[in-house]
């Protein structure tokens, strides 16, 4: 799938459902690159059966872990946001639901990885600062288990070619 598409059909819609501050060209880098470090935007399963669903490949996560989709339904700042997606998405505001539905409603999807960057305590960074963005990613907010730094940088900057453009 393209950018353009991703972005008309997934990213554009799912922040619509969200409040307007949340829509910004960082937001949009943001969520480009990672969807495409995550999946590509190809994949909408982890290893075809994974743990891991939709295109930025969120794990469903535990109350006690505070991971994956449950993090994003308990943490104080993304909760309210969430219940106004899922009721938006027609979808039950439960962690499994959602995750379930992220697999293949990419409106949801792009609108809870939205909210994940939103329960980081700093700024999103500024276009163009790429370990800033990276560290964001892999060190705050999604955390993969085998990050590969080597990839970011190529899929960055095509996240901020498209949002530039």
């Amino acid at each position: 799938m393209n950018l353009k598409t991703i972005i008309e059909t997934g990213i554009g819609p799912g922040l619509a459902l969200l409040p307007p501050a949340m829509d910004s060209k960082e937001a949009r880098v943001m969520m480009l690159a990672i969807g495409l470090q995550e999946s590509r935007f190809e994949f909408r399963r982890q290893l075809g059966n994974g743990p891991a669903r939709g295109f930025y490949q969120f794990e469903l996560g535990t109350r006690a872990s505070r991971g994956g989709v449950w993090g994003v339904w308990l943490h104080p700042a993304s909760r309210y946001w969430l219940a106004k997606l899922c009721a938006a998405r027609a979808c039950e505001f439960e962690p499994r639901a959602i995750w379930t539905a992220i697999e293949f409603d990419d409106v949801l999807a792009a609108g809870v990885a939205r909210l994940l960057l939103f329960t980081d305590a700093q700024r999103l960074p500024a276009i163009g600062q790429e370990a800033a963005a990276w560290n964001l990613y892999a060190l705050r907010c999604w955390r993969p288990g085998k990050p590969h730094r080597a990839t970011w940088s190529k899929f960055y900057a095509m996240a901020v070619q498209e949002v530039l453009k």
